[in-house]
């Protein structure tokens, strides 16, 4: 029976690991990124080193490089340029202040809460105001992972400004992936109002989460302290609601916990060699941009890891360290959870309602646009929409992850949210189906078109919440069918996605506050 049970768990972990490796990468765009990631920071160390400066300033080049590769999304590869340019105005200051308050604790930690909360808040100003303030917030870490003192600063400086130029001749000139493959736009934030607007409300919740972490984290370690709130500071990233917060955490507990482990049968044993290191680092820094988008948890793995062969590098490497950051990982995923608790919390059933409010939405723009098409407005396309849609399953997946979790004990809603997602995927497959045949102007010529259209339209108006954005679908052509194949495969497809809407109005209205009460 135990070997039984061992044999379970070994097909399971397999199938996880399959599931990340093997997952959807259309255009394989997540291996050309972590591919041009490793060059880019590769290149951007070379370069530091090369130049004579301190391991320490290498190091601050290659955080600076993978940050810069990592959290610069602007929609146009010359808004990045501007972004990547304007790093440095954000990150020299934050550096100074923090060397500058090294021998002065509690004005140090005001600062760095301070930082914190204009970090996050700048988030309002879409890509560009996210990465400035994740590179505002980490050049603050990294000057405590240092121990950088004030002295220190013409050395990170020079090698911050090498390493974003390197990485950046990488990115713009020698491989703009984003030149032939336009990152799609993320959907805009839920809307509020006040303190419950987003940005605000994340900016008190990820301050009060990183103060309790870094009180917490002191009383654990006086000199590691600043992982406990880092850990604080990553788990709100790009997440809406309580539950999201809670598996957010509970994922980077667990990616760390991993990550760990492999640091003590893999960084330890090398004992900082520059060589075997450097590899290392490499497969670590592709991990990291392959795992991030479809898991959380092995990008913490391949994070961890790094970390750990940092450390080595740095010569202070050994068991009991490692067992202090997952004691500290630990502190700054509690203080992320009574955050979410305590402070404007938004629950997972509000979060998710909104998320698949705004995918029927998409799902009626879409289905509109092919039927304008299909009756021969060429300026129709349902192109954007199918695009928009993705990006809302998306949200939608991760707003659910709490319900749909393997330790949830909600079991009734989490049935219901897996039949949600199960629909509302089946829904985004019939509408790129829809689309695709759209393009074709002849299968317009049919008119049990017009009548399946206006089916589609009364499902969704019976979805979605009044007040939701509406569009008409267009009236097609009467004439007699002629059973084009163009029309059959939209026919198909229409009749599919009223079915698919037909199911999932049973789990949307099931239950009595809807699909999700309160979690």
């Amino acid at each position: 029976m135990r070997a039984r049970a061992y044999s379970l768990l070994g097909e399971k972990g397999a199938a996880a690991l399959k599931r990340i490796f093997v997952a959807p990468d259309p255009g394989l765009l997540r291996l050309r990124t972590a591919v041009r990631a490793v060059i880019g920071v590769g290149f951007a160390v070379t370069i530091v080193e090369l130049s004579g400066l301190p391991l320490s300033a290498s190091v601050a080049g290659g955080l600076a490089a993978l940050l810069a590769m990592f959290t610069v999304g602007d929609a146009t590869p010359g808004r990045q340029v501007v972004t990547t340019a304007l790093l440095p105005a954000v990150g020299f200051p934050v550096l100074a202040l923090a060397a500058a308050l090294h021998g002065m604790p509690l004005v140090r930690d005001a600062a760095f809460l301070a930082v914190v909360f204009c970090g996050v808040y700048a988030r309002r100003w879409g890509p560009r105001g996210q990465a400035l303030g994740i590179f505002g917030f980490m050049m603050f870490f990294a000057t405590q992972f240092l121990r950088a003192v004030p002295a220190q600063l013409p050395h990170l400086y020079a090698a911050v400004t090498m390493a974003l130029a390197a990485c950046g001749l990488v990115r713009f000139g020698l491989w703009c992936i984003e030149r032939r493959t336009p990152p799609p736009a993320g959907p805009a934030p839920l809307a509020g109002h006040g303190l419950a607007r987003p940005t605000t409300r994340l900016a008190f919740q990820n301050t009060f989460a990183c103060a309790v972490a870094l009180g917490v984290g002191q009383l654990v370690s006086d000199e590691r302290w600043y992982w406990a709130v880092g850990t604080a500071w990553w788990i709100f990233v790009n997440t809406a609601s309580r539950g999201e917060t809670l598996v957010r955490g509970f994922r980077r507990v667990i990616g760390t916990l991993a990550g760990i482990v492999a640091g003590l049968l893999v960084a330890v044993p090398l004992h900082g060699a520059p060589g075997p290191t450097a590899v290392l680092v490499a497969v670590c820094v592709f991990g990291i941009f392959y795992t991030a988008a479809p898991s959380y948890s092995w990008m913490m793995f391949f994070v961890t890891v790094m970390a750990g062969l940092l450390y080595g590098l740095l010569g202070v490497l050994h068991p009991g360290l490692l067992a202090l950051r997952f004691e500290q990982t630990l502190v700054g995923a509690a203080g992320a959870a009574v955050a979410v608790a305590l402070v404007l919390p938004v629950t997972t059933h509000a979060a998710t309602d909104a998320w698949i409010q705004r995918a029927l939405v998409a799902v009626r723009h879409c289905t509109a646009d092919s039927a304008r098409r299909l009756a021969g407005d060429a300026s129709a396309d349902p192109a954007p929409h199918v695009a928009e849609l993705e990006l809302l399953l998306g949200k939608v997946r991760v707003s659910l992850a709490p319900l749909l979790h393997p330790l949830s004990p909600l079991r009734a809603r989490k049935e219901r949210a897996r039949q949600v997602m199960l629909h509302l995927d089946d829904c985004a497959r019939q509408a790129r189906g829809l689309a695709a045949v759209a393009a074709d102007p002849d299968a317009s010529h049919d008119a049990r078109l017009t009548a399946a259209c206006q089916r589609v339209e009364t499902a969704l108006l019976g979805l979605v919440a009044p007040g939701g954005e509406t569009r008409s679908a267009a009236v097609l052509p009467g004439a007699a069918p002629h059973h084009h194949p163009g029309a059959e495969a939209a026919l198909t497809h229409l009749r599919d996605l009223e079915t698919s809407l037909s199911s999932l109005a049973e789990p949307l209205r099931s239950g009595p506050r809807g699909v999700f009460a309160e979690a």
